[in-house]
């Protein structure tokens, strides 16, 4: 598949992002889906047929996005970006021209271990391909209102605390989301490229 984004990031190597191949990807996204680690997620006890059925489902939406990110070649992170207007989190603040939401779900540490500074790397090359390859003003993120962890590592990278509000469920044919306690956050490309 063809490299959506390329960036060498000195100490850690060169991220691609990649559309997702929701059949060809589906193993290794079900293994980290699946993974306590991941339940924030919302895909925990699904089989690899339904996390495949998801992913094929996106592919089909113009407002939906999943990637996969590389580092050196190795998966790193599962990418999502979605237009906030087609998204529940649309109903629950001011969507503004120029916003664009993105989930993250980095990949389980390697056998060395945590990369210390992999994870703010990661974040800004990301942050690069959203907000000037992509040319958006201002990312949105929805993390669970439980993840603290996931909430703290977006604002050290420059993300400003929103509200936190609850997304609605949303109980279609093809999609089925429960209700989420979200906290939202933003990230304006001013505050990410100064000048």
């Amino acid at each position: 598949m063809t490299d959506l984004h390329v960036q060498h990031i000195d100490g850690y190597g060169t991220v691609r992002v990649r559309p997702l191949d929701p059949e060809g990807d589906a193993d290794l996204v079900h293994g980290w889906v699946s993974d306590e680690r991941a339940a924030f997620w919302g895909m925990n006890g699904l089989t690899r047929t339904q996390v495949a059925e998801v992913y094929a489902h996106m592919a089909t939406l113009d407002t939906h996005h999943a990637h996969l990110v590389t580092r050196d070649g190795v998966p790193a992170a599962l990418f999502q970006t979605y237009e906030p207007s087609a998204d529940r989190v649309g109903e629950c603040y001011d969507v503004r021209p120029g916003d664009l939401g993105v989930h993250l779900l980095l990949a389980p540490a390697g056998p060395g271990g945590p990369h210390p500074g992999w994870t703010a790397a990661l974040l800004k090359a990301l942050t690069t391909y959203v907000l000037l390859v992509l040319d958006r003003d201002r990312i949105v993120i929805d993390p669970d209102v439980r993840n603290a962890a996931a909430i703290a590592r977006f604002e050290r990278q420059g993300f400003s605390r929103g509200p936190a509000v609850v997304l609605p469920e949303v109980d279609l044919p093809d999609v089925y989301l429960p209700e989420k306690h979200a906290q939202l956050a933003f990230l304006d490309r001013a505050v990410a490229f100064p000048g």
